[in-house]
């Protein structure tokens, strides 16, 4: 999680910094932190709290301007929400700030070898740990102009864990180095108006969008020295020079701004047409041939898959149990959906025939990268769907489809998760072209299909203004049940997620079939239910039973909340509220059926007076274990 924002240039640093926190500050709001490098020494300011709170303690007390700086909001990890605890942490001889992203796993012995040598701790953090090991490293370091990075490559070298570290220094006041082990980390490069050099960090590039598109990816395990004068040095841990890849951001900073909306959420709602429609763009060759982004497997290693596993965590999980309906039924292999944090954990059986589907937003997803990882490890070929290039889950990959939902701010998913859907229809359909289960002109059908999905999700959001309704009549309830069959089953479980997130009502999601087995137990006099109702036209007449659990819940006194598409008229009399969505293919339904749900939850956590865009404890990119 943690919002990382450096920068070495010359405007003031602290203008660049905060701005870049409040892009930022999605990924953590428990704290936030500055530390600028003026005058031969540091200067921080931090608080507890949202970035709010820090503005108002710059205000009363400002930091002396500067050139170099760095900033941080916290996700807390160790060591809870508090002053103290906030970062940039100072070493004891006030000569090192640092911040950090990740988990340093063995600071408890560093934190002892430091205490022995009569350092006191002014916090609970594993990163206090770094800043004075730092500090006494730099000190041993041989003087150069390499010295401050050196101290970071030794200390480096003693972490164990997941981590990204921004460190500055007193003796190098236009100098800024950083590091990274599993964690996020991206420099950006640019030029003020008059021509200056202008550097970044940051945890992903939202934090210097404002200032320019030209970013760096930093690999694994590499050291990254930012000097004005001398520009970017990249090396791994060991001191071997690295030549990092330059790529170039494809939004501006008006994507991350909220356009005239109350909430994030709801501007990344009303994103979602054009969000699918861009990941659908450029798909189909000119003779009906579907198209990756990258592929680095042959079609013969394709056609000897004879499993797949899909791994993912929270709603990207959702999307991947969409994919396994899609998948299996256009290419009859078998699938298996895994949540990232258990997979290898249970000692899955892979093998070079396996294929591991991985899906992350970010693609620095901690759980799915380990997952992808111990994937590679057992020879198994990895698959990336994810929205964030350069990122390290697709640079680890043997093959990567990209989403192109833009920026996403908001903590809950939305159109994030729409576009992993049909990036799964996607690969699906790519599998089935490649094991020559589909026909080009098959494939082509499906993509007329897909084609179709921005126009049908806008009609849904044309429609929405009675959803808004019912959901303030909603806001007051503690408890909400959410029901669906077939494809519609991983839509009631993202319906029950989102109002979860969002609205901190207990709400739960089961397939509909299983209603009898023990959830209609919890039905009372006035309980909300949410069905999701399949298509008529759906496969083995599942809709004359998922219309039968509807009747059954209603008999014991729910409040019926039905989604069904058009013309379906068998639910009318037994929906309290009825929302409609167009006729869509049965596979493709949960990109139509998942939108008024999301509506939902955000106009019911909006009427409990609740923060839609950044819900208590959560962060929008999971980079620890």
């Amino acid at each position: 999680m943690c919002g990382i924002v450096g920068y070495v240039g010359p405007q003031d640093a602290r203008d660049v910094v905060l701005e870049g926190l409040r892009r930022l500050e999605y990924r953590g709001y428990d704290s936030a932190g500055i530390a600028v490098l003026a005058d031969g020494a540091l200067s921080t300011a931090k608080k507890a709290g949202k970035l709010a709170n820090l503005e108002k303690v710059l205000a009363d007390r400002p930091l002396p301007a500067a050139t170099t700086g760095i900033g941080h909001t916290r996700w807390a990890t160790h060591g809870g929400p508090s002053d103290a605890n906030a970062h940039p942490h100072v070493s004891a001889d006030g000569s090192v700030a640092v911040i950090h992203n990740g988990i340093i796993e063995n600071f408890a012995p560093l934190r002892a070898e430091c205490e022995a040598t009569g350092i006191e701790f002014a916090s609970e953090t594993d990163t206090e740990v770094a800043a004075h090991l730092l500090a006494a490293a730099y000190r041993e370091a041989p003087e150069g102009e390499t010295r401050l990075a050196d101290a970071m490559r030794a200390v480096c070298r003693r972490l164990e864990g997941a981590f990204t570290l921004v460190a500055t220094h007193v003796d190098a006041p236009d100098t800024l180095v950083a590091a990274r082990r599993s964690s996020p980390l991206v420099v950006g490069i640019g030029e003020t108006d008059d021509g200056a050099a202008e550097y970044f960090l940051g945890s992903d590039v939202a934090a210097f969008i404002g200032h320019t598109r030209n970013a760096l990816e930093l690999g694994q395990d590499q050291v990254v020295e930012i000097d004005r004068a001398r520009g970017v040095t990249v090396t791994d841990f060991h001191g071997a020079p690295v030549e990092p890849t330059a790529y170039t951001v494809d939004w501006d900073a008006a994507a991350a701004e909220k356009g005239g909306y109350d909430w994030f959420m709801l501007k990344e709602i009303a994103e979602q047409p054009q969000a699918i429609a861009d990941t659908l763009l450029g798909r189909l060759g000119p003779n009906g041939e579907l198209a990756l982004d990258e592929v680095r497997l042959s079609d013969q290693e394709l056609r000897d898959v004879d499993k797949i596993f899909v791994v993912a965590c929270g709603t990207a999980y959702h999307a991947g149990l969409i994919a396994k309906y899609a998948i299996e039924h256009w290419t009859r292999i078998p699938v298996e959906v895994e949540v990232a944090s258990e997979f290898r954990y249970r000692d899955p059986v892979l093998d070079r025939s396996t294929l591991v589907i991985v899906i992350s937003q970010s693609g620095e997803t901690m759980d799915t990268l380990m997952a992808l990882r111990h994937a590679k490890d057992q020879k198994a070929r990895v698959l990336a769907i994810c929205n964030a290039n350069g990122s390290t889950i697709p640079r680890e990959s043997d093959a990567v489809l990209y989403t192109y939902a833009g920026p996403e701010i908001a903590v809950a998913s939305t159109k994030g998760f729409l576009t992993q859907v049909v990036a799964c229809y996607l690969v699906g359909l790519f599998l089935a072209q490649v094991r020559g289960m589909k026909f080009e002109d098959e494939v082509a059908a499906v993509v007329d299909d897909l084609r179709a999905l921005p126009d049908a999700v806008a009609s849904v959001l044309a429609e929405m203004e009675p959803v808004r309704g019912l959901a303030r009549s909603l806001a007051g309830e503690d408890r909400m049940l959410f029901l669906g069959r077939h494809v519609g089953f991983p839509v009631a479980l993202e319906g029950a997620l989102k109002l979860k997130e969002l609205a901190y009502i207990h709400a739960e999601g089961f397939a509909a079939g299983e209603l009898k087995h023990g959830p209609i137990a919890v039905i009372d006099q006035g309980t909300p239910v949410v069905v999701v109702v399949p298509s008529p036209r759906s496969r083995e007449s599942v809709h004359g039973k998922v219309v039968s659990n509807i009747q059954e819940v209603r008999a014991r006194g729910a409040r019926t909340i039905v989604i069904a598409e058009e013309g379906d008229d068998d639910v009318v009399p037994y929906a309290d509220h009825l929302i409609r969505v167009p006729r869509t293919p049965t596979l493709l339904a949960p990109v139509v059926t998942t939108v008024p749900l999301q509506v939902l939850a955000c106009e019911i956590a909006d009427s409990r007076g609740l923060d839609v865009d950044q819900p208590r404890n959560l962060a929008k990119s999971v980079t620890v274990e």
